[in-house]
């Protein structure tokens, strides 16, 4: 039988637990990083999916419009942006828009043959995911810095989600990489 395919956010948050700026900057990631980039490289290669909000996916875009290196989207991965509005034209090769409800489209994906799946973010669609029971792990880098006021790491709503901590790890920069669970 084929192993269950984990949806796991993936990301750094600032130590006051923001993902972005308010205006969605991430400007305060500009830092050097250790050999190995906090094990993004390993964790890359045990993925195939990346799913995205649409914030993040137009965030992406015009990162992409202003020639960010490594701002383009991955098609060796299949990109998957959920959405409520039209999808932009035209449409990025190897993005998928979403409309269909969470709870069907993560049932449908898990029972696809593959890699563990990377919850992009933001936000608004981790909350979402988190609400109907479909992320399994998060795995956070908490980045030694303070920004006073942002996007927090999941939108406001009323909830309780009780996590267990797998691991921690120390990085020489002072970055602390937390790995927990969502126990189900």
């Amino acid at each position: 039988m084929a192993r269950k395919r984990t949806i796991i956010v993936h990301l750094a948050t600032s130590a006051d637990g923001f993902i972005a700026r308010t205006d969605g900057s991430v400007d305060w990631l500009d830092r050097p990083s250790p050999k190995g980039h906090y094990g993004m490289g390993a964790f890359y290669q045990s993925i195939d999916t990346i799913l995205w909000g649409r914030k993040t996916c137009d965030m992406a875009l015009d990162f992409q419009k202003k020639g960010v290196p490594g701002s383009a989207f991955d098609t060796k991965v299949k990109n998957y942006v959920f959405t409520r509005g039209l999808p932009p034209s035209p449409t990025p090769a190897g993005v998928e828009f979403v409309t269909e409800p969470i709870k069907a489209f993560a049932t449908r994906l898990r029972k696809k043959r593959g890699k563990d799946i990377w919850m992009m973010g933001g936000a608004g669609i981790i909350a979402s995911f988190l609400d109907e029971g479909e992320i399994d792990a998060f795995i956070m880098n908490v980045i030694p810095t303070f920004i006073g006021e942002g996007i927090p790491l999941v939108a406001p709503g009323r909830r309780t989600v009780p996590l267990k901590l797998i691991s921690s790890k120390k990085y020489p920069d002072g970055v602390v990489q937390l790995h927990y669970i969502v126990p189900k």
